[in-house]
């Protein structure tokens, strides 16, 4: 699958492509979310939680160069 098929998915089967295929490598808090970080094939996907609103408020595909990825780097392997 491709990143543009995954981002063109509806956020219930980005949900569902995420459990059956994805692995799940870490949680962090950021901001107001908690955000769960998955292994997709060979891309990090991100899932932004807000637990105020018990809803998922975004999925996407965590870019390396973000500096988002400081708070993952002990957990994941850069290629």
């Amino acid at each position: 699958m491709s990143r543009e098929e995954f981002s063109q998915m509806p956020l219930h089967q980005k949900i569902k492509t995420l459990y059956l295929e994805g692995t799940f490598v870490v949680g962090i808090r950021y901001y107001r979310h908690k955000v769960n970080l998955y292994l997709l094939e060979n891309e990090y996907v991100e899932v932004f939680y807000n637990h105020k609103e018990d809803k998922i408020d975004k999925i996407d595909f965590l870019p390396r160069d973000h500096s988002r990825m400081k708070f993952y780097l002990d957990q994941i392997k850069l290629e």
